[in-house]
């Protein structure tokens, strides 16, 4: 079975979660061959190691307090903060606090998206 995700016209809710952050999980809202969105919920203390996404990244952070380690310094996102990425730019991430945030990855031109 396909995991439904939003469907052109669709309005998708991004509000912070809140209270019901704890018991959320990450999910995909939009996915295309050139561009997908997916709500990020991470628990305080959580790391990701670094990596690269393949295509250039937006985060935009929606609740909570999150480090990203790239470019050689850390990058402190708070609820209303946006950070732009390269395609291809090594990242690392921490939340220091249970967060959630909208990842964008943009398809580089030609290449699909995972």
């Amino acid at each position: 079975m396909a995991i439904p995700h939003a469907q052109p016209g669709d309005v998708i809710d991004v509000r912070p979660l809140a209270d019901k952050l704890a018991a959320s999980k990450t999910k995909t809202l939009i996915k295309t061959p050139l561009v997908e969105v997916i709500r990020m919920v991470l628990p305080a203390g959580k790391v990701l190691s670094e990596h690269k996404a393949p295509g250039e990244i937006i985060v935009q952070c929606l609740e909570g307090d999150v480090t990203f380690t790239t470019m050689g310094e850390p990058k402190k996102l708070r609820a209303g903060d946006m950070l732009y990425l390269a395609a291809g730019e090594p990242h690392a991430l921490e939340a220091v606090e249970s967060s959630s945030f909208l990842l964008t990855i943009v398809a580089q031109s030609g290449e699909a998206t995972k």
